[in-house]
């Protein structure tokens, strides 16, 4: 039985069971991805993206499976509370006024503020860094 049990680590080393959130405005708007995967033999991850916009919403919203392995979401704001989560060909699209997803991906002009990604079985979320604005030449 001993052996049993120095052996369940070994087995649950591979599973993956994090999250990574974007605060869009302090703790209260927020976008979170969370990724699991409850055995190291699984081929999938189960995905969820919760949005949250307190006090008014949250809720969490599945996501297609993704292969077990190396993940890269990108996510895009397209203006009014309103975020698109790529994967490849993949988008999806949310509101955080409501808390709704979409029925079709937003057309509106989008930026890239980051990207969520998935390495070693921990997820983070990587915040596009804005060039700084030049630093202006004193007065002669």
């Amino acid at each position: 039985m001993r052996k049993a049990l120095l052996l369940l680590p070994l087995l649950l080393a591979g599973c993956v069971d994090d999250s990574a959130t974007y605060y869009i405005d302090g703790n209260d708007h927020t976008l979170t991805v969370r990724a699991t995967q409850d055995y190291f033999w699984q081929p999938e991850l189960t995905l969820y993206l919760t949005a949250s916009r307190l006090p008014d919403c949250q809720r969490r919203f599945p996501l297609p499976p993704a292969p077990a392995g190396p993940l890269d979401y990108e996510l895009y704001s397209n203006g009014d509370n309103v975020w698109t989560l790529k994967a490849g060909e993949d988008a999806y699209s949310f509101e955080t006024q409501g808390c709704t997803q979409l029925d079709s991906v937003s057309t509106a002009p989008a930026q890239l503020v980051g990207k969520f990604v998935l390495n070693d079985g921990k997820l983070a979320f990587e915040e596009v860094k804005t060039p700084a604005a030049p630093v202006p030449a004193p007065a002669p």
